[in-house]
């Protein structure tokens, strides 16, 4: 039995409760777009984490990624970023290593915080693979099978697995070619190995094997994009789009028969005129399933500001409709994001999040909006330092730079609009 079982037999779980609250919502319409498929609870047999809820009707949620490198490992760090963007508000985690002890830090990562937990299992198989027998190339297919529920059973509890990449979606990607390439390590892993071998993709040609072990555990499958855009000019190409119908092939399998909640995962480089049209192509193509947008990033040229950059496609793919962001930080492109890169894209990704909830709910996603600018009208400073997104950043920077007058700011000073006006006029509501 799953929560998706549960709920296709009408029970509402505990779980399925818990969401309803957090969110606002009736415990029966969590439990109807579970049945549908169209709302997840990422969950765990193995652990106790902090429930939440992904997909339609629910506000937008944000996943930070960390991890260790082959160049940089530092289990103390991963874990310190896990907690600080925990602390900065993010929603889930992914924890993406790919040097060191795989197990090891994702275990202490999983102990140190609350929040469900995401992982790709074929970064390991592979990985496991170069070092054991010189190359990714000798990756065999138990050790895809292996990494997947060794990595379940420590409480891992969402998977981005790349169902979606077969023999079709390569001749797509050849026949069309691509200005900036694989951008997608899992993408670059699996293409290689199956051009090498001359074999059909594992996780595709026994998805039924695959679906079984998540049911097994309880893991939520997240379709990997392994043919993700890495620049804008190759955007909605032919390779993307191929991925795109096998992956919602899967999930609508995974989901329907094997009861399994599933998540879609959508493209990394998008030019701002077309990303409506990737979250609505998306969600039409997968029956509404829950939509994962990686980013998206709307130019190529933002390097050490990527996350800005992303924060204007992140908050135009939830504004249409996109459920979940994977943040970026500031680090993108060019390094192994530190602590302050992980909070700095936390905070970054929520507003833009937040922004892209306004314009879907803005019966109720707006009222924060209204009591932030009642405060400023008042000039009520501890009210705003209070509905910020980062009030300790927000009262930083006020008192960095005091002014003369403690009712106003050093930008207007003495020639405050507010109090001029406010003075002079009764203008408030």
């Amino acid at each position: 039995m799953t929560i998706v079982t549960d709920a296709k037999n009408g029970k509402i779980t505990e779980e399925m409760k818990i969401v309803a609250k957090n969110e606002g919502k009736d415990p029966e319409f969590i439990r109807r777009g579970i049945a549908a498929g169209r709302i997840v609870i990422p969950m765990t047999p193995y652990r106790d984490i902090k429930l939440c809820g992904i997909g339609e009707g629910l506000k937008t949620k944000v996943n930070a990624s960390i991890g260790a490198s082959s160049d940089i490992v530092d289990e103390e760090m991963e874990v310190a970023k896990a907690k600080a963007a925990e602390a900065a508000g993010a929603d889930t985690l992914m924890e993406l290593g790919t040097g060191g002890d795989f197990l090891g830090i994702r275990k202490k990562v999983c102990d140190a915080i609350s929040l469900s937990v995401g992982s790709v299992p074929l970064y390991q198989a592979f990985i496991t693979a170069a070092k054991r027998d010189g190359s990714i190339v000798h990756m065999t297919e138990d050790d895809l099978w292996y990494a997947t529920e060794e990595q379940a059973k420590l409480g891992t509890n969402f998977m981005a697995i790349h169902t979606g990449i077969n023999n079709i979606v390569l001749d797509r990607l050849k026949a069309h070619g691509r200005y900036g390439g694989l951008c997608s390590r899992g993408g670059a892993f699996m293409s290689t190995w199956m051009l090498h071998n001359e074999k059909e993709n594992p996780l595709y040609a026994q998805f039924d094997y695959l679906c079984e072990i998540l049911k097994e555990h309880e893991v939520t499958l997240s379709t990997g994009n392994g043919m993700r855009a890495g620049a804008v000019h190759d955007a909605t190409d032919r390779a993307q789009v191929q991925e795109l119908i096998i992956n919602s092939e899967c999930a609508q399998k995974a989901h329907d028969k094997y009861d399994l909640q599933v998540i879609v995962e959508g493209p990394g480089h998008v030019p701002l005129d077309q990303v409506e049209m990737n979250v609505k192509l998306m969600k039409a193509m997968s029956g509404g399933k829950p939509f994962y947008m990686l980013g998206p990033l709307v130019s190529d040229i933002g390097a050490g500001r990527d996350h800005i950059v992303t924060a204007i496609g992140a908050s135009a793919s939830a504004a249409a409709g996109c459920d979940f962001l994977c943040y970026v930080t500031p680090a993108e492109h060019l390094a192994l994001p530190n602590l302050q890169d992980v909070v700095e894209g936390v905070k970054t990704s929520k507003i833009a999040a937040h922004v892209g909830d306004m314009v879907k709910y803005p019966e109720t996603a707006r009222d924060i909006d209204l009591a932030m600018g009642r405060a400023r009208a008042k000039l009520d400073w501890e009210a705003q330092y209070k509905l910020a997104l980062d009030p300790e950043l927000a009262r930083s920077i006020r008192d960095s730079r005091a002014p003369g007058d403690e009712d106003a700011c050093t930008m207007c000073g003495d020639f405050c609009a507010l109090k001029i006006v406010n003075k002079s006029y009764n203008l408030l509501k």
